[in-house]
Parts: C-alpha cells; sequence; structure tokens
C-alpha cells in the first residue's frame, strides 16, 4: 500500500470519472461491509448471551460501538499520512480479526476473547463511517451531499439482507462443527476481507491524494494567511490536536460535529430502550416479532430516504436540513413518548427517529467535509467519528438508567432536550473569516 505523493496532480476533466468509478466502487463495498457489520449485530448480544449470561450481552454490543469509535483515531492517522486507500484497508482487516476472535471465543466459551474480539469488530463499523467521507473529497460542491448520502443509503441494502445470510451462515458452519451463533461472525470476517481487497486493488487512484495534488495546483504562490499552520500541523502528524484546533477555529465545523453526535446520542438513547418499552406489553411470544417490526422501519427511516436527504442538503444548504433533522427528531420523541402502549404510535416515533437522525447525519457530515482543508481532513472526520461513537455508548449506557428509574417517557424528555445546545449552535450567526486555500 505504498503511496506517491509526488504524481501528477490530474487535470479538472479528468476528476469526473475518476469520482464515479470512486463512488462505484464505494457502494458494492458498502454493501458487503454493511452485511458484515449488521450479522455481528443481529447476533452479537445473543452470543454474548449464551457465553457470559444476559447482564453482559448489552457490554458485549457496547464494546463493539467503542471499538469502532477509538479505532477511528489510528484510522484517520493512516489516512492523513497514505490515503483512504489503506485506512480503509485496515479498518476492515481490523474487523475481520475482530470476526474471527468472537468465534474462538464461542468455541471456546472464554469471555474477555469475546470482548476483546467486539471492540475489534468495531473496526467494521469504522470502515462503513469513514466510507461516506470518501465519497466527497473529490466531488463538486454542489453534489456533496447527493454522492455522501447514496453512500449511506447503500448500507441500507447490507441491513435488509443482513438476517437471511445470518440464518445461511449459522446452518452452513453448524454442519463444520462451530457453535450456534458463531458461523455469522465467521462470514462477518469473510466479508470484511472481500472488502479490503476490493478496495485495495482497485481504490485506484487514491482520491484524498488526488483531492490533495488538485489543491496544490492550484494554490497560489503566495500563502495565504491562515493556511501555513494548518499545514504545517498536518505535515508533523499532529493528529487529532490539530483536528481539534482546526474545528475550535472553524464554526462552521463545529457545527458538523455537534450535528452528527447530538443526532446519534438521541437517536441510540431512544432506539436502545424500544424494544424494552414494548416488552412491557407484549408477551415473548409476540415480542420480538413486534420488535422486528419496528426496528425494521426504523432502519427504513436512517437509510432508506438518504438520497433525498442529500438532495435537501444541497438544495436548500447544511443549515437548514440539520435544523429540520433536528425538529423530526424532537417529533420523534413526542410522538415514541406519548404512545403509551400504542405499537403504531411507537413505530411511527421510531420512523422519525431515524428519518431526524438521517438528516443530521448527512447535513453535519457534508458540512464538516467541506469545511476544514484537505490537509486536516482525515483528522477531523475522525474526531467527529470518535465523539458521534462516544455520544452512541454513552448514551446507551444511561439510557437503561434513566428508563429503569424514571421511564420511557421521561427518557424521550431528556433526549429532546439534549437537542438545545445544537439548535442554539446552528441559530449563530457565522462570523467572516479569511479564506484559506480551500476556498
Amino acid at each position: 500500500m505504498a503511496t506517491d505523493l509526488t504524481a501528477p496532480a490530474p487535470t479538472r476533466p479528468d476528476v469526473a470519472p475518476i469520482q464515479r468509478r470512486t463512488l462505484r466502487l464505494l457502494f458494492g463495498t458498502q454493501i458487503i461491509g454493511g452485511i458484515g457489520v449488521t450479522i455481528g449485530i443481529a447476533v452479537g448480544a445473543l452470543l454474548a448471551a449464551r457465553i457470559a449470561g444476559t447482564a453482559a450481552a448489552g457490554l458485549a454490543q457496547s464494546a463493539g460501538v467503542v471499538g469502532a469509535a477509538l479505532l477511528a483515531v489510528p484510522v484517520t492517522r493512516i489516512m492523513l499520512g497514505h490515503g483512504r486507500r489503506p485506512g480503509l484497508v485496515v479498518a476492515y482487516l481490523v474487523g475481520a480479526t475482530g470476526g474471527v476472535l468472537v468465534v474462538l471465543a464461542a468455541v471456546t466459551r472464554w469471555v474477555p476473547l469475546l470482548f476483546l474480539g467486539m471492540l475489534l469488530f468495531g473496526g467494521g463499523t469504522a470502515a462503513n463511517l469513514q466510507a461516506r467521507y470518501t465519497a466527497v473529497d473529490l466531488a463538486e460542491p454542489a453534489r456533496r451531499g447527493r454522492q455522501l448520502s447514496v453512500i449511506v443509503w447503500a448500507t441500507t441494502i447490507g441491513a435488509v439482507a443482513a438476517p437471511n445470510f445470518a440464518a445461511l451462515a449459522d446452518r452452513t458452519t453448524n454442519r463444520w462443527g462451530l457453535p450456534p451463533l458463531a458461523g455469522p461472525f465467521a462470514f462477518s470476517a469473510t466479508a470484511f476481507v472481500l472488502a479490503a481487497v476490493v478496495l485495495l486493488l482497485l481504490l485506484r487512484p487514491d482520491p484524498l491524494l488526488t483531492a490533495r495534488r488538485l489543491v496544490a495546483a492550484d494554490a497560489p504562490v503566495a500563502e495565504p494567511a491562515g493556511a501555513a499552520p494548518v499545514r504545517s500541523a498536518a505535515g508533523r502528524g499532529a493528529g487529532m490536536r490539530a483536528a481539534w484546533r482546526v474545528v475550535r477555529e472553524r464554526p462552521a465545523a463545529r457545527l458538523g460535529i455537534a450535528a452528527v453526535a447530538v443526532g446519534h446520542l438521541v437517536m441510540v438513547a431512544v432506539m436502545s430502550m424500544t424494544p424494552v418499552r414494548l416488552g412491557e406489553f407484549h408477551d415473548d411470544a409476540d415480542v420480538l416479532r413486534v420488535v422486528g417490526v419496528v426496528l425494521s422501519l426504523h432502519i427504513a427511516g436512517m437509510y432508506a430516504l438518504s438520497p433525498v436527504v442529500g438532495w435537501l442538503t444541497d438544495r436548500l444548504g447544511r443549515r437548514p436540513v440539520i435544523l429540520g433533522g433536528v425538529g423530526v427528531l424532537l417529533a420523534a420523541c413526542a410522538v415514541a413518548g406519548t404512545a403509551g402502549h400504542h405499537t403504531p404510535g411507537l413505530s411511527v416515533g421510531l420512523t422519525l427517529l431515524g428519518l431526524g437522525w438521517s438528516g443530521t447525519m448527512v447535513a453535519g457530515s457534508t458540512l464538516l467535509s467541506e469545511s476544514v482543508p484537505t490537509a486536516v481532513r482525515p483528522s477531523v472526520q475522525g474526531l467527529s467519528d470518535l465523539t458521534m461513537g462516544l455520544a452512541g455508548a454513552g448514551a446507551a449506557a444511561v439510557s437503561g438508567f434513566v428508563m429503569r428509574v424514571m421511564g420511557y417517557p421521561t427518557l424521550t424528555l431528556l433526549a429532546a432536550i439534549a437537542t438545545v445546545p445544537l439548535v442554539a449552535l446552528a441559530l449563530r450567526p457565522v462570523p467572516g473569516r479569511v479564506p484559506d486555500e480551500e476556498d
């Protein structure tokens, strides 16, 4: 995965075919990787409950979320120095390693190995998340939202197909002697390796390195005020320190990170406790079926309309779509919190919850990507994914306590209140600044 940073920059007309090829490749690998990730999510808690007990099932799932967040840091450092291709490949290979360790944990019934495997399994999620940023490295400004959203939408195909593959993988590997529920993780590992190989062989030229060459070719001889510190910081490999400094200086970047993190926090807090809420008024024979239907509608809200959200992001602007996403999240909290024991009401609330998440995710990610220079873009995007993952993990942990002590309606109310800082940030006037080499 050697990287040639001295290759000549392509001309502007050459960029369009490179971008089209990159989008097609990312779309395919996003489906493959999405299947691998969703299979693990589908059976991870069940496998953990069998190996470590019911109390540890939630912790095992949280390990995957935390792993995805933490792995964003080394993955984006690789991208910062060598481009998108090696970073995505390493992330998928780490996820494959985690899948293998989970299979070994199922065979040996060794709980620490299970948690380590789930932690590394988050590499698949980290790769899927970083793919959306790869889609906009060479995108035209007027099409960034749409092209990012298409890669997000590809996850829908993997999410829909994964349950069928999970059952097939389990039946197949049972004949090979693997214990129940281990087979899906073996299948996930295979999917991650396949995605890594495809990207390693075909993601050429690297979109991030190509974007950097274009910026260097278009840059004037004299550095604009404020540009040199950013470049030198990236050159020293300052990583998250440089990312935080750039974000702190740019209101649009702060809004982008806040939109992604707060939207994810609200979504995870409400979504994670909705199955528990449904279990309060459905018996064991019906609850799994009902939960499956409600969560399917939620996933459809998250991903199925993301191309429409991307089109609105380009047409109306990033901030209006972020505020619209927050408005839908508030409506979701209101509908779900007042639904009581009415399953259709909860279904509507969870669908709106997914749609609001899509608005904050697509518009926030697009705004963040275009608000920072190419030199530090991977680090800033990694900081965003780290913040988002930790916000989701914290929301999942706290939501169970709130649900037990104060109930589901109070949980939805607190989730709605959590959007207030984001609304205030989105409505703040944006001060002018000296244009940099990206502008």
